[in-house]
């Protein structure tokens, strides 16, 4: 099965813990945005997937297999710290990171040429890495994880420093790759765009995956809230058995929901006091949710 599967991964530096038995999986495919703090093991993860580093327990796996030097060169990684030579033009770089991973020189001029024009870079191919804006910079990066046409890419905070349109064409690429088949894997502080891009979601923190699903599946609560625009203030939800707000702002209020039903006589009340504008389930967002998620009274995370 082409998936690729984190298990059980657990790495430890000295005394701080960077990963305790994390654990995920990405189908072929499929967009997956892996999301936390800065310190809570992303960059870790990614770079066992990588080979950089060993586990002290755990493995990785792709199509049912343990990852090994042959799957890795099949690996578009783009690493959070650029890594580039400042000093070689843009394009004669690619054309060499391209036949590291086996192309010859024509199959790696033309996978050059056809990912700068692809991320609007196609100008800027004779320019020095260290004469190129940030945003240039990493597109130039992305292509380097792109000549080789990788079965899997894995992407580390691929967004940074990207202004609006760069951001849209990096979208799209992740897009196209996905509908390729390959698993896509980043990492993102713009929850707007994890929300926006991604298939699934994994929050991680304090080395431990602490949620993963779709949006949806995270949404699901014991506890659904819903939003009712109608009567002002709060008190016509004080005597219903099962309700509680949680919010109001004028018209709007925020009920929880603890009792099957008690939406039901929520709205019931509030019609009996006047019109209803608006009944409708909470739907709240992915910064909601991960606010929810790690927000706890743990000790401070080292960095990972």
């Amino acid at each position: 099965m082409a998936r690729l599967e984190v298990d059980s991964l657990t790495k430890s530096y000295g005394s701080v813990q960077a990963l305790s038995h994390t654990s995920f999986a990405v189908e072929a495919g499929e967009v997956f945005g892996f999301v936390g703090s800065n310190g809570s093991g992303k960059t870790t993860t990614m770079r066992i997937m990588l080979g950089v580093l060993e586990p002290d327990a755990g493995e990785v796996r792709w199509q049912g297999r343990p990852l090994d030097r042959e799957v890795r060169r099949r690996i578009g990684y783009m690493p959070e710290e650029r890594g580039l030579y400042p000093r070689m033009k843009a394009g004669d770089q690619l054309v060499y990171l391209a036949r590291l991973y086996g192309l010859d020189t024509a199959a790696a001029q033309q996978a050059m040429e056809r990912w700068t024009t692809r991320l609007g870079i196609g100008e800027r191919v004779g320019d020095e890495v260290q004469k190129l804006s940030l945003g240039n910079q990493q597109r130039v990066q992305l292509a380097a994880a792109l000549t080789h046409s990788p079965d899997i890419l894995v992407l580390d905070e691929p967004f940074s420093g990207l202004d609006p349109v760069a951001v849209e064409v990096m979208s799209e690429v992740l897009r196209e790759e996905s509908a390729r088949g390959a698993p896509v894997l980043f990492s993102s502080h713009q929850l707007d765009l994890v929300e926006r891009l991604c298939d699934r979601v994994g929050i991680i923190k304090n080395g431990r995956m602490v949620a993963s699903g779709t949006l949806d599946e995270l949404r699901r609560t014991e506890h659904p809230q819903w939003i009712l625009d109608g009567p002002a203030g709060t008190s016509w939800v004080t005597d219903i058995e099962g309700a509680r707000v949680i919010a109001n702002e004028g018209s709007r209020t925020t009920v929880e929901v603890r009792r099957p039903g008690a939406e039901q006589q929520v709205l019931q009340a509030a019609l009996a006091l006047g019109p209803v504008r608006e009944f409708a389930p909470a739907r709240p967002s992915l910064t909601d949710l991960y606010r929810d998620v790690v927000s706890s009274d743990d000790p401070k995370e080292g960095e990972r």
